[in-house]
């Protein structure tokens, strides 16, 4: 027994450490951007700010193009299917290819929805003219998605780590050539992501394309299967955009108790989503090993491998929790000089640190259901969750409680709390276990 949980933690290190490698290098590219973009001005930096918000939006919500692809992989490669696992890569490709030149129909929309945001005229001018060329960009960053998909349903998350690592060089570089060396400010930040994002695209399709040769795999789109593809993602979006609802829910209700709530609330969220990146990175991992050991209709395998990630992230959920609540009343110096922020944000802070075993318990079950194609019941559960979670959201404005405190109190033990319950009922049953290739 010993042996085998000792198996199974090299295993989820082996995926899970490449994986964070390359999901910390995906925010690295727009930190490069704004700190070069920093030093044009305030406004240049504003209207980046904008361009980034909407582009970001826009990548989480079509995230199922890795996740959908990666267990639909994993199951046939379990099932010893490999030419069919990488046909299966393939579709999820051109689902991004298809996706992304719809997107492009959307460049002439860039001003308009800029606009939207209120911002002064000058940062208005910036933001659409960042959107406008960044958008010719989008179908390059979803076939990255679907191919690091395919990579990691090959149970190989150390390649996108490279690729992501080389892919962030090379955009670091020309940003400063074209920013300054060119002198095209905004315009040439916004271009040369987009051409380190056509680089990794390339690279990403030439690896697809050499590897479904070698096992005699059609390369043609197949729309079929591409519409059985996009109703995957489609489950996967639904769950997706219920979990942006409640990040904005938070956020507007924050907006409402004041500005100090909000200021304090964004601090608090960047601290979770830095946090979230390792627990991505178990999920990612689960996805992978559970798509595999159902597809070769190892059930208890599957067992197993959810059990061993529930452990770790628990663990890791009570690790980072402890060294969050020991510096809550000292970081808010780090992120603002303001006065009552600094002393708001303790309150946000130590209910986030004791929610963060939730948090991981919470994870790494997504990943594992993604991993088992449970996308439908990810999807109607994330609806349910987010109605239990508003009515607790909104007692921040018609209490007189600490709105603040109530905030964090309803997302770390409401949302987070009713997504453990889903997630651990849904696990414990046997409803996901689906073995072999097809789902």
């Amino acid at each position: 027994m010993r042996r085998r949980a000792d198996a199974l933690d090299r295993e989820i290190l082996a995926l899970a450490v490449p994986a964070l490698g390359a999901l910390v290098a995906e925010p690295a590219f727009l930190l490069v951007d704004t700190a070069l973009v920093g030093h044009l001005g305030a406004e240049e930096l504003a209207g980046v700010g904008i361009g980034v918000a909407v582009l970001s939006t826009v990548v989480g919500l079509l995230i199922f193009l890795a996740y959908g692809t990666t267990p639909a992989v994993a199951r046939l490669l379990g099932a010893g299917d490999r030419p069919g696992a990488i046909r299966a890569g393939i579709d999820g490709i051109w689902l991004a290819i298809v996706a992304g030149v719809a997107l492009l129909a959307t460049a002439p929309l860039a001003g308009p929805v800029v606009a939207l945001f209120g911002a002064a005229s000058a940062v208005t001018e910036h933001a659409a003219v960042y959107l406008g060329i960044s958008i010719l960009g989008l179908p390059a960053m979803l076939i990255v998605l679907a191919a690091t998909g395919l990579l990691r349903g090959l149970q190989d998350t150390r390649t996108p780590l490279v690729v992501a690592a080389i892919g962030f060089a090379a955009n670091a570089a020309l940003n400063v050539a074209l920013i300054y060396g060119a002198g095209l400010g905004v315009a040439g930040s916004a271009l040369g992501t987009v051409i380190a994002q056509w680089g990794m695209a390339a690279f990403f399709v030439w690896s697809a394309v050499r590897a479904a040769i070698r096992e005699r795999v059609p390369l043609g789109i197949r729309w079929g299967d591409l519409g059985r593809t996009a109703s995957t993602g489609g489950w996967l979006f639904v769950r997706t955009l219920s979990l942006r609802a409640a990040l904005l829910a938070t956020t507007a209700v924050a907006t409402q108790a004041g500005t100090t709530a909000l200021a304090a609330t964004q601090i608090a969220f960047t601290l979770f989503s830095t946090l979230a990146f390792a627990l991505d990175a178990l999920a990612i991992a689960g996805q992978a090993m559970v798509g595999k050991a159902l597809g070769a209709h190892d059930g208890a395998q599957a067992r197993a491998v959810t059990r061993r990630l529930q452990r770790w992230g628990v663990g890791f959920g009570c690790v980072v929790g402890a060294l969050l609540l020991s510096v809550a009343w000292v970081l808010g110096g780090v992120f603002t000089t303001d006065a009552d922020v600094r002393s708001a944000l303790p309150v946000a802070l130590v209910l986030l640190a004791l929610a963060q075993p939730i948090a991981g318990f919470v994870f790494v079950l997504d990943g594992v259901l993604i991993g088992a194609g449970d996308a439908r019941y990810l999807a109607w559960t994330g609806i349910v969750n987010l109605a239990a979670y508003l009515p607790l959201l909104l007692l921040a404005l018609v209490t007189g409680w600490d709105a603040l405190a109530v905030i964090w109190a309803a997302f770390s033990f409401g949302y987070l709390g009713a997504r453990a319950i889903t997630l651990g009922l849904r696990a414990r049953s046997d409803a996901w276990l689906r073995l072999g290739a097809v789902r």
